[in-house]
């Protein structure tokens, strides 16, 4: 299941499909994920998701929302948003947070 999620995370994973993967039922998957990873599948997939543009924002150009859309982010303001409410730190801050620890 690491390696199909690390694989996928970009793109939209319905927990059926997560499931389906493991040959278990929905529910069943979603407590034995939690059990076996320490958190629930959505949150596993979205801390990929945000662990990528982490690295993105501190050794790329790339635009911000050229990053929230190669991490699986639907647009830069969801990706801005759900950055903030987990990371507390918006993508810009953390690309001059990175930068600036790179210089400093």
């Amino acid at each position: 299941m690491q390696d199909f999620l690390h694989e996928n995370f970009t793109r939209k994973l319905a927990l059926a499909e997560m499931a389906a993967e493991c040959g278990l039922s929905p529910s069943h998957f979603v407590r034995a994920f939690a059990r076996t990873f320490g958190v629930p599948p959505h949150q596993y997939v979205l801390d990929l998701r945000l662990d990528l543009p982490e690295r993105l924002l501190a050794d790329s150009r790339m635009a911000i929302a050229d990053i929230a859309h190669s991490s699986g982010f639907s647009n830069q303001s969801h990706f801005t948003t759900v950055m903030n409410k987990y990371r507390q730190v918006t993508p810009l801050q953390a690309r001059m947070g990175k930068l600036n620890a790179k210089t400093g």
